[in-house]
């Protein structure tokens, strides 16, 4: 029993460590290794929810949903919905890439004259659920573009970071905006992990 309870141990945490992935579009690692300062952009037009046809299908459904329990928490939920992308997803991602850097050789911060943009437009979203028996990690994808910010149409480099999971420790994530930041902190995460790896080396 204690075997199979360290071999299911083992599978649950590696699918964790490898379960995000990342495939370059356009452009190379490498053409990032001098730059050492990003102006952060966040794009989240076109935004795919699974199980729904687009973004605003998704809003009626969970609006009205809210909105026949208690009257006003549909346009609450709204609110908040596009609230958490400056409150919460855009601080976490800017956060989690800088504190990977403590001797501060690349960073990213927003409404900067940096020379160079990073665009990171999100491409899927899906909040996942916690009702205390049950739960669902959240998920992100998107695209991470970096350019000089004088000339956008010349793209250094462009990759797509798929199958990003987001969740609290130990299992205490039970805001949605809460769980889908902490997806925006591993995408950082990941982009710095392969910074260093891939271009700072």
């Amino acid at each position: 029993m204690k075997k199979q309870l360290t071999i299911i141990s083992a599978i649950f945490f590696t699918s964790l460590m490898f379960s995000q992935k990342v495939k370059v579009k356009e452009g190379d690692f490498k053409n990032l290794k001098e730059i050492t300062e990003y102006n952060l952009q966040f794009e989240y037009s076109d935004l795919k929810i699974p199980k729904y046809d687009s973004e605003e299908d998704f809003l009626k459904d969970k609006m009205k949903k809210r909105e026949d329990k208690e009257a006003g928490a549909g346009e609450k939920f709204k609110a908040s919905w596009f609230a958490d992308r400056k409150d919460r997803y855009e601080p976490k991602f800017i956060e989690s890439f800088n504190k990977r850097f403590e001797d501060g050789e690349v960073k990213v911060t927003q409404n900067t004259a940096a020379k160079y943009t990073l665009l990171v437009k999100t491409t899927m979203m899906y909040a996942g659920y916690n009702v205390g028996i049950v739960r669902q990690n959240s998920k992100i994808e998107a695209t991470l573009v970096a350019f000089e910010t004088k000339t956008p149409d010349v793209i250094l480099f462009s990759a797509d970071y798929t199958k990003v999971e987001g969740y609290g420790a130990m299992g205490n994530d039970y805001n949605s905006g809460y769980r889908i930041s902490e997806a925006y902190a591993k995408l950082a995460k990941e982009f710095a992990k392969n910074l260093k790896k891939k271009a700072l080396k």
